[in-house]
């Protein structure tokens, strides 16, 4: 097989887009905590081995699901499936990459990053992958907890601790998590269901995983106005919160006004919606400790 390919074929099962959001969570929260622009290299280094963390994460959950996988339309072309990556390769590879994240971050950054970095590949192999997403209709809400931990990273990468403030943004994540997958589970529910995996939309009609949407994403919103006083957050994060929760919360209704009416809801709409949602909440994040205001 060509490098090129071999080497996309790898890449591919850190799954990119999931790191990419992972990633936006991190470096506002080093601002946030720095109250103001924290060292580059800093931020450099922080990012660098929390991709690595999370590719790691990403390799391991692609090795325990290559079964489901070969069966779901979705993830039928993921390199496991179609060979262009063995399992003994991929598992030395989410090896590899979870010891070389460890080890940069507590070179480069704190020991509390580097531990809460494993911590958060262990919760999503072992707890997640391995226990709850065949298992609970609760899957996605508890296994969910490993995409919260880039926002402790980040704050303990800058501060050695964790304070308030990121846990608060670590609520956030924690509650925005639901309402951002279960619109994706009920487009693919068929596919979920081929292979017994107890999604929400599985398991549940529309119009009741509408209605548990439109209440995690309350929650959600909520919970990010709990981090203007705690944090002293200005004007900027206060507007961004309220309009753009407004907006998120207004597609989660949406959504369940059209499956209540049995009619086509268009999940990902939400979807997408929760995703623009959490970039510009956090894009507040890092930019309101930068105004005077």
């Amino acid at each position: 097989m060509p490098f090129g390919t071999k080497a996309k074929a790898y890449l591919a099962l850190t799954k990119p887009r999931v790191i990419e959001l992972l990633l936006v969570t991190t470096a506002p929260v080093m601002i946030l905590a720095a109250d103001g622009i924290p060292s580059p290299w800093l931020m450099l280094a922080t990012l660098f081995g929390g991709a690595l963390s999370a590719g790691s994460a990403g390799v391991f959950n692609c090795y325990f699901d290559r079964d489901i996988d070969a069966v779901m339309h979705r993830t039928k072309r993921r390199p496991l499936v179609t060979g262009e990556v063995t399992p003994r390769e991929a598992l030395v590879f989410a090896w590899i990459l979870g010891v070389v994240s460890t080890v940069w971050l507590y070179v480069f950054t704190t020991p509390l990053a580097a531990a809460l970095s494993v911590a958060a590949i262990l919760f999503y192999v072992l707890v997640y992958t391995l226990w709850l997403k065949r298992r609970t209709e609760q899957n996605i809400i508890w296994g969910g907890i490993a995409g919260c931990f880039p926002v402790l990273i980040g704050w303990a990468a800058v501060t050695g601790r964790v304070d308030w403030a990121p846990l608060i943004l670590f609520a956030v994540v924690f509650l925005w998590t639901p309402p951002h997958y279960w619109p994706l589970s009920m487009k693919y529910r068929d596919d979920y269901e081929s292979v017994g995996v107890p999604m929400l939309a599985v398991v549940r009609t529309r119009a009741a995983v509408g209605l548990q949407t439109i209440l995690y994403a309350w929650a959600t919103v909520a919970c990010s106005l709990l981090l203007i006083p705690v944090a002293g957050m200005g004007i900027t994060y206060t507007v961004a919160a309220v309009a753009s929760g407004i907006w998120f919360v207004y597609e989660t209704h949406r959504l369940y006004a059209l499956a209540i009416r049995e009619e086509e809801p268009r999940p990902m709409r939400v979807f997408h919606a929760s995703i623009t949602y959490l970039t510009l909440l956090f894009l507040a994040v890092a930019i309101d400790p930068l105004l005077p205001f």
